[in-house]
């Protein structure tokens, strides 16, 4: 008779969204009993969302990929990690000798960013592929962020956040962080932050189409025109200056650019900008008045400031006006994390660098420029699609659904038929992965190790956490580095065969040579027995900012006293940094860069367009229960009402002959969707409102539980050639359509 399985408690860091929070898990043998926020947590101090306890139906889903898969015949059938390799050199190394390294497309998604196995080795498969084809997640949503981010400071993740902890004014735009739990800033429980923030006297204002979870829990909220976002700003900047509200402050000396950005916004007047954005004038006056007058205030925008045309500019005059009030790199305002790994602005020397470039190269059909060596989304199925040199013909996705996710996805679907080969990375056979020859499936969240590489840098505070594998990932599956790295090989002609542990080795001896010359033998003998990404990790923080720099500081961070402190370690309140973060060429904040002073021109030609009034536009919307696409198909978050509606305001339904709850046909570049109608008096008048990443009823994919209830594909709406001229992203919001009821 077999004897019961022990309980135990295991410590995890949950991958599923960017709060990042502190899990305890009840488990027993291979079973998961029960998830619960770890009180003790130094980062999230036991704060949970519904996400989290749904990592066990994600552990124990029956549709997630267990086996790699090959296509023959059309059929997906289960094969051993050889043969699927042996597949993959078969097919992808002649390609790749008869068409150039163009010719391969490389995808990735963002549950990437939650994996340190994944995020660091995709750019070892893409530099060993060779190829001007890569394409991300970002160019989706944040790529705008980022963009004005490395023009500003320098590079592309020095991206200020909202200091929310000491804060008395805070000002969000196109943001629901009471939903995401912040996005570009990690925040666990936010709103417990913002009623902390109220009770102490501060003020929240949201500005949005929608009043959204968060506008509801703030103390004011102002109802704004899609794609307003750039006219709104400029003209709080315009009016600062005419009210002699700037103030500088500590960083004075430290700002380039001043002066030209007063004489930019000149045509961005309170009148126009009203009329535009739908904000009356003098509501934009108050606004200004009161972010220059609060003693502790920040500025924060985010999704809704992104995927728009002026998506870069909206993101820039956020942190001009963080700069202009004083309120930049300043306690209580916008500042700046100091992540105890990985963060390329605490390396090097500080105060200035080589700063950012774009446009190094261009995508081959519509001439995209290439921003952080990505092209856009938006370009990938033209790319496959029109012959010639360079055309695109073999895909590797990892961790990606742009079929779901980026605009025009049909269109993208034919094209990823007509690809020669393809191969996918993923956990799930999901409405991408379907066109793929050779699926190899990546492991459980809770089968490896985590250690957030990119969320500490948009912290609130900051912090060191590692958890270890809950459950350990059955013999027959490699480590998605090491299936990384195997591909990597494949491309650089060493075989699918080749010692990728000896690769690794090599990639590392080449790195650690960079940075410690003579003295990197040691350094490699000090990192020693660990391999793959816990060695990167030991590496990152003992020479990180608050690291052991091997031996140098005999209080500084090692992965053994991370690993050793089962609750995190708390590294403090965020701190001023400029100009020590600084990495741009005059080691200045370059508040008015020539490019985005170019680009103005462009908003300011845009002002009168005003849409007629009885045109509807279109936003996305997040779910707290489903981040992302694949999370549709897991029973705790998929249950409850119906979230994927088209809410509507009721003169908008009325107008229309729409009832609550009745079907509606959305319209937009000859495709339709439809979706039931959802009554709702927080939307906008003249704003409908649509989630992102349903549509699970296409052909092929094996979603059980999300074709249950597919929904309708937003994206399936949109343009894909309609993006943000500057940084490539797509417009996904402020879109035209017409909506009817459906016959």
């Amino acid at each position: 008779m077999d004897q019961p399985s022990a309980e135990r408690t295991a410590y995890r860091i949950c991958p599923l969204c960017e709060a990042c929070c502190g899990l305890d898990v009840q488990v027993a043998g291979d079973r998961v009993l029960a998830i619960r926020g770890r009180e003790t947590d130094v980062f999230s101090a036991g704060y949970l969302c519904p996400k989290a306890v749904a990592l066990k139906d994600l552990h124990e889903d029956p549709d997630r990929l267990r086996q790699p898969l090959v296509k023959r015949d059309g059929r997906f059938v289960e094969v051993g990690w050889d043969e699927a390799f042996a597949e993959i050199e078969s097919r992808l190394v002649p390609l790749i000798a008869a068409h150039g390294r163009d010719a391969v497309a490389v995808t990735v998604g963002n549950p990437s960013a939650h994996k340190m196995g994944l995020l660091p080795y995709f750019g070892r498969l893409a530099k060993a592929l060779g190829t001007k084809n890569i394409y991300s997640a970002s160019t989706l949503d944040q790529m705008p962020k980022q963009l004005s981010s490395g023009l500003m400071f320098g590079h592309w993740l020095s991206i200020p956040v909202p200091d929310i902890e000491r804060c008395d004014f805070l000002l969000i735009l196109g943001a629901n962080p009471a939903v995401s739990n912040g996005s570009l800033w990690t925040v666990p429980d936010y709103r417990g932050k913002a009623k902390a923030l109220r009770e102490r006297g501060g003020r929240i204002v949201v500005i949005d189409p929608r009043r959204t979870e968060t506008a509801r829990a703030a103390d004011a909220h102002h109802f704004i025109r899609p794609g307003g976002d750039v006219f709104l700003l400029a003209a709080m900047v315009r009016t600062l200056f005419e009210e002699g509200l700037v103030q500088l402050g500590r960083i004075e000396p430290h700002l380039a650019g001043v002066d030209a950005v007063r004489d930019a916004v000149a045509p961005f007047t309170l009148d126009a900008a009203a009329v535009r954005c739908g904000i009356p004038a003098e509501t934009i006056r108050a606004l200004a008045r009161e972010l220059a007058a609060a003693p502790r205030a920040c500025v924060y925008g985010r999704i809704g400031t992104c995927t728009q045309p002026f998506g870069t500019l909206a993101s820039w005059l956020i942190d001009v006006l963080n700069a202009l009030t004083g309120h930049l790199d300043e306690p209580g305002g916008a500042m700046f994390p100091r992540a105890a790994a990985f963060a390329a602005n605490t390396a090097g020397r500080p105060g200035s660098g080589r700063g950012i470039v774009t446009g190094r190269h261009a995508s081959r059909v519509s001439g995209a420029p290439e921003v952080f060596g990505e092209l856009p989304m938006g370009v990938l199925a033209e790319e496959i699609e029109t012959p010639g040199p360079g055309q695109v013909r073999a895909l590797i996705s990892v961790a990606s659904n742009p079929v779901l996710s980026a605009p025009n996805g049909p269109r993208l679907a034919r094209a990823l038929d007509a690809l020669d080969f393809m191969v996918s990375l993923d956990i799930y056979l999901n409405e991408t992965t379907r066109h793929a020859d050779v699926v190899l499936p990546g492991v459980s969240p809770l089968e490896d190790s985590h250690y957030d590489v990119a969320f500490p840098q948009l912290s609130f505070r900051n912090h060191a956490r590692y958890s270890a594998p809950v459950f350990e990932p059955s013999p027959q599956q490699p480590p998605e580095w090491q299936n990384l790295l195997r591909l990597a090989a494949i491309a650089q002609g060493h075989g699918a065969g080749a010692d990728v542990l000896a690769l690794d080795d090599q990639w590392l001896a080449d790195e650690v040579r960079k940075s410690a010359g003579d003295h990197a033998p040691q350094v490699i003998a000090a990192l020693a027995p660990r391999r793959g990404p816990e060695r990167l990790l030991d590496l990152a923080l003992r020479s990180g900012p608050y690291g052991d720099g091997f031996g140098m500081r005999h209080d500084g961070l090692t992965l053994d006293a991370v690993v050793a402190a089962p609750d995190g370690i708390d590294l403090g309140a965020l701190q001023p940094r400029i100009p020590e973060l600084l990495r741009t060429p005059s080691g200045h904040v370059e508040l008015a860069p020539e490019l985005l002073l170019g680009d103005l021109a462009r908003a300011a030609a845009a002002l009168a367009d005003v849409p007629r009034d009885d045109t509807l536009l279109i936003v996305g919307r997040r779910d707290v229960r489903s981040n992302n696409s694949w999370m549709h198909n897991l029973p705790v978050l998929a249950k409850g009402p119906a979230r994927c509606t088209l809410k509507i305001h009721p003169e908008d339904a009325a107008r229309l002959g729409l009832a609550d709850g009745a079907l509606a046909t959305i319209e937009a570049g000859g495709r339709s969707v439809q979706a039931p109608a959802q009554l709702d008096a927080d939307m906008m008048p003249g704003v409908v409102c649509l989630p992102h990443g349903w549509g699970h009823d296409l052909p092929g994919a094996q979603l059980a539980v999300a074709a249950e209830r597919p929904g309708a594909n937003l994206n399936a709406l949109l343009d894909e050639d309609s993006r943000d001229p500057l940084s490539g992203n797509a417009v996904l919001s402020g879109v035209a359509v017409a909506v009817r009821a459906a016959a």
